[in-house]
């Protein structure tokens, strides 16, 4: 991914240094356990730790790789060259390139999802405040995005923060099944080395040995891992959209906080767009085009091929990487974002009193007016409504069918705002807890 939209922790994962210093890990660890079954000298075992504290040369490695062709071959002979052939010989004893380098991808998804889950929980402490803030705050709630019946801004947030609550309970579940580690040897078998070998390496990585693994380790696990990640980036689409229409002029209910010194336009000085959740909105979709390309590399022809390796060198960084600005930036717009109470009013009452409708519906039909005729009743005023910017209120005080059926106090009764948010706080129990 490009650095505007790179974090260092996340991007530093996927940085070559990173990588090797995980391979060269796998191999010290493995060393160690083929030593303890006597498979090697222990002398050879312990000098392999000599390179603990070696930076590998990436340019060094490349080089090799120029002429080797193949990447952890390139890595084995630049490691032999700082501990020694002799005591090199050993290394990888039993092993094929893809217990490194599917164990070490395991590793760095790992890594990832925990900076991911500290981003949702930044995003979910966020969307919380937001709508413990503005529990009872009224504003129209919209379908098809024509005005519908009152909620509240506050409910808006904690759908939110449930949306991503369920997200995180994912991510939780892809991390733990995405985290095993395969050093099974050619085609899985373990012919050329023992299990005990990737049940210490595995222990000593923080990973659970794969329970069958063919030369690589099953590619469904990833296809849910980066599927998931893709869910999270539709949840915060999904708020980014709603913050969107929020800002737009004719609205204003909300915005993005626009510090001072900021443009919003080369041309327009009088602009503040919502740039940031744009931004989302584009983000979202590019972790996303990631989840299709997973899928497909769940099938592979027999014990292994490589036809996944490429795919993954692009999007495991370009997911997690994007993910992870994604949601720190998400966290801040929620956290800055200005709320106008009084414009949410205002949105509600362009249509004075219209929102009521279908109370003033349900009423006809428990006074004993058949819904057809109750529905007829109540259309007929609230079309004067839209059409003539009327109060909705004296449109059925004037309409002796609904006098008769529900009287002028019936009819008034039916004008409380609160009867919309008396289970406001029934949800928030629900979303939060006590």
């Amino acid at each position: 991914m490009i650095p505007r939209y790179s974090r260092p922790e996340m991007v530093a994962i996927w940085s070559p240094e990173t990588k090797f210093r995980i391979w060269y890990e796998i191999e010290a660890h493995a060393c160690d356990a083929q030593a303890a079954l006597g498979v090697i000298p222990k002398a050879n075992a312990e000098a392999v730790w000599r390179a603990r504290d070696v930076t590998f040369d990436v340019a060094r490695i490349d080089e090799i790789e120029a002429v080797t062709k193949h990447d952890v071959i390139a890595f084995l002979t630049h490691l032999a060259e700082h501990i020694g052939a002799d005591d090199a010989r050993f290394v990888h004893q039993g092993m094929t390139s893809s217990d490194v380098l599917d164990t070490t991808l395991n590793i760095q998804l790992v890594r990832a999802s925990d900076i991911l889950l500290a981003g949702m929980d930044r995003v979910l402490a966020a969307l919380k405040a937001r709508a413990l803030e503005h529990k009872d705050t009224v504003r129209i709630g919209r379908s098809h995005g024509i005005h519908a019946e009152p909620t509240t801004m506050g409910l808006t947030f904690a759908r939110f923060y449930a949306e991503m609550q369920r997200g995180r309970e994912r991510l939780e579940r892809a991390r733990a099944e995405v985290a095993t580690g395969a050093i099974s040897g050619a085609v899985g078998t373990f012919a050329n080395i023992d299990p005990a070998v990737e049940e210490h390496v595995c222990k000593m990585l923080g990973l659970r040995p794969e329970p069958i693994s063919t030369q690589v380790i099953p590619r469904d696990r990833h296809a849910m891992f980066f599927a998931t990640l893709g869910v999270i980036a539709s949840s915060i689409e999904n708020i980014a959209i709603e913050i969107r229409h929020m800002q737009r002029t004719e609205v204003l209910e909300g915005a993005e906080f626009f510090s001072m010194g900021q443009k919003g336009s080369s041309a327009m000085p009088h602009k503040k767009n919502p740039v940031l959740t744009e931004n989302l909105t584009g983000l979202a979709r590019l972790v996303r085009m990631t989840v299709v390309p997973a899928m497909e590399n769940v099938a592979l022809w027999h014990e292994r091929d490589i036809s996944h390796s490429s795919v993954e060198r692009g999007i495991g960084p370009d997911a997690t990487i994007t993910l992870d600005f994604a949601l720190n930036r998400l966290a801040g717009v929620v956290e800055k974002m200005l709320i106008f109470p009084q414009n949410m009013l205002d949105n509600m009452n362009k249509f004075p009193g219209l929102v009521m409708s279908q109370r003033v519906l349900l009423a006809l039909t428990q006074a004993g007016v058949s819904r057809e005729d109750a529905y007829t009743m109540v259309q007929r005023n609230a079309l004067k409504v839209w059409e003539e910017r009327v109060d909705f209120r004296e449109q059925l005080l004037a309409d002796k069918d609904v006098v008769a059926a529900l009287g002028e106090d019936g009819i008034n009764a039916k004008f409380d705002m609160e009867y919309h948010t008396k289970h406001v706080d029934t949800i928030f129990k629900r979303v939060f807890g006590e």
